[in-house]
C-alpha cells in the first residue's frame, strides 16, 4: 500500500445471481448454484488480471457475503475485508463516503453491493470518462456478478463525481 495520493484502482462489484424467495427477508436471500459459480468465475477473473485488493468492503447482506467467499474461492484476494451495512441501505452518496472512510492508504479497493447503488456509482464516478468499450457495455446494464474497475489519481477521501476513469466492464459468468 502506498502514502502518497497516485494512481489507484477502485472495483465495484454487483452481487451474483441470488434467490428469489417469497417471504425472505431480502437481507438474508443466498446465492443460487449460478450464483456460485460465477463468483468464483469473478474471482478468477480479478486473479487472472493482477487485480488484488488492499481493502475490500462488502455490504453485510448474505448474497453479497457469499459473492466475496466465491471470489476469494477463485483466486481474488485482499488483506483487509470489512463489511458495511451502508452499502445495503446507503444509496450512492453513502456508498461514496464508504470508499472515502474506508480506502485509507489502499491502491485497490473493492466494494461488493447491489444495484441500483453500484451502477449508479460507476455512472457518478466516471462521468463518461474511459474506455469506450467499457462505457458501451455498462450501458447494457450491470447485471448480477458485474463488475466496473475505475481508475482513480488522489487521496481516497477526495474522490467526487467525475474524478476517475472507467477502464473496464466485465460480467462473470461461470
Amino acid at each position: 500500500m502506498s502514502t502518497a495520493a497516485e494512481d489507484r484502482t477502485l472495483i465495484l462489484v454487483r452481487h451474483s445471481k441470488a434467490e428469489q424467495v417469497f417471504g425472505k427477508p431480502d437481507h438474508d436471500r443466498e446465492l443460487t448454484d449460478r450464483g456460485h459459480r460465477d463468483a468464483k468465475a469473478l474471482g478468477e477473473w480479478l486473479h487472472g488480471h493482477g487485480l488484488i485488493c488492499d481493502v475490500v468492503v462488502c455490504s453485510t447482506s448474505m448474497r453479497t457475503r457469499q459473492t466475496w467467499e466465491g471470489i476469494e474461492a477463485g483466486g481474488g484476494g485482499t488483506e483487509v475485508i470489512e463489511y458495511a451495512r451502508a452499502i445495503y441501505s446507503g444509496g450512492t452518496h453513502g456508498l461514496l463516503q464508504v470508499i472515502r472512510d474506508s480506502g485509507g492508504e489502499a491502491d485497490t479497493l473493492m466494494l461488493v453491493g447491489h444495484n441500483p447503488g453500484i451502477a449508479a456509482l460507476t455512472s457518478m464516478l466516471a462521468d463518461g470518462k474511459g474506455s469506450r468499450e467499457a462505457h458501451q457495455a455498462l450501458a447494457q446494464g450491470f447485471p448480477t456478478s458485474g463488475t466496473a474497475v475505475l481508475r482513480y489519481s488522489g487521496h481516497w477521501g477526495d474522490i467526487t463525481d467525475g474524478s476517475a476513469v472507467l477502464d473496464r466492464f466485465h460480467i462473470s459468468r461461470g
